[in-house]
This record gives structure tokens, sequence and C-alpha cells, in this order.
């Protein structure tokens, strides 16, 4: 038995009081989980819709989980549109303006559409977490930034969409990670906005790799490492013969790890774009 409401357990004669004291825990008022068991984010947001007695609609990162949006932490609050004042600790409740079309079905619960929910990612939180929260929306779902625009004319007065337009250009579904969305950011405030996922061609013609983000004008890139490139052999072994076969391409490319400092990025950065500034 995964998350289910207690008192309709115990009204359907599928276990007493006390099994349902001893071998489960309560997750949200009258609902429940096995006492040991591990919840994941879709459990937790199947429990949330549960405690609304089924009629609140699955809203901002856990709808984003849903669609399939990577990089999201199984312990976030859930957040259901519905008329609730008193949510418990581990859900947020709202009541905006939401039309029908903007309410899809996915895995048997109500989930505001990719277009509302890249709606409602843009509005809320810091600027640069917002950008990385809609980089791995758009790259899962494809939504385009024009239908948010379109759907925020429908809702002019909703908190946050004055900045709708200018969170929304800078997207960009190529981030495979919240870093290389950072990364990107905090290149965009020091110079022109880099390209993602440049592809580098075999002799052939056809694609053999691709680079994180760069200028393909001066042939330099910027790549983000992340801990797989130290801690799995065989990944470090295949990273070592991709970048010898980039640089051969003539590419230029500044590598950024956890823990580098944004002044010691750009400076890096900065002095790479000066030594290909007068290639064409």
């Amino acid at each position: 038995m995964g998350v289910f409401v207690g008192s309709e357990a115990l009204r359907q004669g599928l276990l007493t009081r006390h099994q349902l004291r001893t071998h489960y825990r309560r997750v949200f008022p009258d609902v429940y989980a096995p006492k040991f068991s591990t919840l994941s984010l879709d459990d937790r947001t199947t429990a949330a819709w549960l405690w609304s007695h089924r009629q609140g609609v699955v809203t901002g990162l856990a709808a984003s989980a849903l669609h399939g949006a990577r990089w999201i932490d199984d312990d976030i609050a859930i957040e259901l549109n519905w008329p609730n004042h008193r949510a418990p600790t581990g859900i947020v409740t709202r009541n905006d303006s939401l039309l029908d079309n903007e309410i899809v079905c996915v895995r048997g619960l109500p989930v505001t559409s990719p277009v509302r929910t890249a709606f409602d990612l843009a509005r809320r939180g810091p600027v640069d977490a917002a950008v990385a929260r809609l980089d791995a929306l758009a790259r899962t779902t494809h939504f385009k930034a024009d239908d948010v625009r379109d759907l925020a004319a429908l809702h002019r007065h909703n908190r946050g969409v004055r900045r709708l337009d200018a969170v929304l250009d800078l997207v960009d579904a190529g981030a495979e990670s919240p870093q290389e969305t950072r990364l990107r950011l905090l290149l965009m405030r020091k110079f022109p906005r880099p390209s993602t996922q440049i592809p580098i061609l075999r002799p052939d013609g056809y694609r053999r790799y691709y680079l994180d983000m760069g200028w393909d004008d001066i042939n330099v890139g910027v790549e983000y490492d992340g801990e797989q490139h130290r801690t799995d052999q065989e990944s470090y072994r295949r990273d070592i013969k991709r970048m010898e076969y980039i640089q051969s391409a003539g590419w230029l490319v500044v590598r950024v790890v956890a823990g580098d400092r944004p002044k010691e990025i750009v400076a890096r950065v900065g002095a790479a774009r000066a030594s290909r500034a007068y290639r064409k």
C-alpha cells in the first residue's frame, strides 16, 4: 500500500486503527504511508493531493517534475492551487485564477499544463533560480515563450507578471543542469549571449560532440565539469578524448568546476575571448 487516506482505509475495512497506528506514519493530516518507506517526490505529490480531498491542482516545481523536469529535490514543498489557508508543513496552497485548458492529467493527477507551469515558475523566486527551473522544464517539454506570454495576457493581475518577459528572455533549453544555467547567466552579464549545445562536427559533417556553451564566431567554448568527471574513471577517459578532439577542431575551451569563483571565471573567459578577438 502506497500513500492513502487513513479514514477511507478504516471505513473500507482495509486495516484497523491499531494497524494504522503501528504500521503506518502520517504524511499529512489523514494521509498515511508505510512506516519505514522512503517517499519519492511523486509519492509526496500524491499525498498532498489526497490531503486536498482530491480537489487541488498540482502547480509549481511539483508540476514541473511530473512533466519530466530534472534537478528537483524530493523534499520540496508541494504547491497546490486550492483555496485553503491552513496547509500543513510541506504543502503550499494558493488560490490563483486557473482556466480549464491550463489543467492536464499526469499520472492520474490534475496538474498545470507545461505552459501554465512555466508561467508560474517565471513569476516566483530569485530570477536566476527561476531561469534554472524554466531551463529544466523547457528541456523536457519544449514549451514556447510566446505561448507563456499569450497565457499571461489572460492573467495580467497575477503577482510577478511584470517580470515575465525579462525572465523568459533568459531561458535556454540547452542547459543540462542548474550549474550550467548559473554559468550561462554569469557570462551573459559580461559578454554577448553564448550559444548552447554547440555541435562539433566530424570530418564527414556529422555531429560528434557538443559543447555546453560558447561563441562559434571566435571558437571559444565554456564547459561546466560535474562531479562525474572526477569520480567515474570511464567518464574521465572519454572526456579526455572528447576534449582533445574539440581542441583539434580549433576550439579554445575554458573549463569550470564547482568552487570556481565568479570573478575568476569571468577573467579566464575574458582572456580566452581576447585571444581570439581578431579571428574571423
